[in-house]
């Protein structure tokens, strides 16, 4: 409760500064270990694009460190860096009084923070997406030397194995996130480490509660324009429709192909990585195309030379009769429809007319090659 008018008064004028200053401005005690005294600590706050330095400190000789201070902000993310392998993250406000503590030589592993709840969820966060950051480079390395050395039969067994681990890896943060779905650490952590384009519906979730709970926080801001321009192609939603010239000069509509798994492929003759993935697309629907309810390619071309267009549809063998364009390069309805801003780039539609993935380039039946 606000104290009236008549109590602020009889407090006094210093009584009542002293109190303000008191209520705002955070602070960090820390303490180091194997760090010599007088070694410097900076404190940069996490902006849109960069970290931007707001204090600096030094250890006395028992390693001890004070920050303390306001800041610009109500809340935002800051990194506390000794040096580059020594650094953490901290959530920050002007009500944040934290004790830190931890080993010089090994910071990220051996901190600990005490009196911020969200500096405390960035903690658990951090540690659970690094936690097998080194399996997983391992098991890169296997699969690129499995591949140099012609042992091809083995690769999509070390796939399967990278794909579960990196998915137990995210699924992980993810429980973490939604445990603490409405603190400003999980607004930051969906925008850094959650993909859109494989979990747009969580995402999309914890956006709609940041709203509610800090809807004065930039990461709640930047999560929410991340998502709004993915909302039309986010998996599961029906896919826009596409209504374009083919080379005959007649239009053709991707609901015509209702009933069939659809691959939306966007590409052009004068796109290199779109020539050099077109044999995997020739693939998938030789493959795929007489299975089941079917299968088959929607290509949407970039093109803005009707010519070159056409040439290169025959020179690399896209035999589907599904090739659509209306020659205005970037300028593309459909790629503009999809938020297409790469190319190659596919959309596998299932028989509803329902996106079920996205990927960069035309290989949707094997989950394990990386998404936009």
């Amino acid at each position: 409760m606000k104290p009236t008018l008549v109590a602020v008064a009889l407090l006094g004028l210093t009584n009542a500064c002293q109190n303000a200053s008191a209520a705002e401005g955070y602070q960090i005690n820390g303490q180091l270990r194997n760090v010599p005294a007088g070694t410097t600590l900076h404190l940069s706050e996490l902006t849109s694009s960069q970290f931007v330095e707001r204090g600096i400190a030094k250890t006395d000789a028992q390693g001890k460190f004070t920050f303390k201070g306001t800041l610009p902000v109500t809340a935002a993310v800051y990194q506390l860096k000794l040096d580059e392998p020594n650094q953490i993250l901290l959530v920050l406000d002007n009500k944040t009084h934290l004790s830190l503590s931890g080993d010089a030589k090994s910071l990220p592993a051996s901190y600990s923070v005490k009196g911020s709840k969200d500096s405390e969820v960035i903690q658990q966060l951090t540690r659970t997406m690094s936690a097998n950051k080194d399996k997983l480079q391992r098991i890169v390395q296997r699969y690129n030397a499995a591949g140099q050395a012609g042992r091809t039969d083995s690769l999509p067994i070390i796939e399967q194995q990278y794909t579960l681990l990196q998915r137990a890896t995210a699924a992980r943060a993810k429980r973490v996130i939604r445990q603490n779905a409405a603190s400003v650490a999980a607004g930051f952590a969906t925008l850094s480490f959650v993909n859109p384009d494989e979990d747009f519906a969580f995402a999309d979730s914890i956006a709609g509660i940041q709203r509610k709970a800090n809807p004065g926080s930039p990461f709640t801001q930047a999560l929410t324009e991340r998502l709004e321009p993915m909302r039309a192609t986010a998996v599961g939603a029906t896919a826009p429709e596409i209504n374009l010239a083919q080379p005959d000069g007649k239009a053709l509509s991707l609901k015509s192909l209702r009933g069939k798994y659809v691959l939306v492929d966007f590409w052009a003759s004068w796109c290199g990585p779109c020539r050099q993935e077109n044999p995997n697309v020739v693939k998938a629907y030789n493959e795929y195309k007489d299975k089941g309810k079917g299968f088959t390619v929607f290509s949407v071309s970039l093109d803005d030379d009707k010519d070159r267009w056409t040439k290169a549809i025959a020179a690399d063998g896209l035999v589907w009769p599904n090739h659509v364009s209306d020659l205005k390069k970037w300028n593309n309805a459909a790629a503009t429809a999809y938020g297409v801003q790469a190319i190659p780039q596919s959309f596998l539609l299932d028989p509803r007319v329902k996106l079920s993935l996205k990927t960069c380039g035309a290989r949707p039946w094997r989950p394990s090659w990386p998404k936009c």
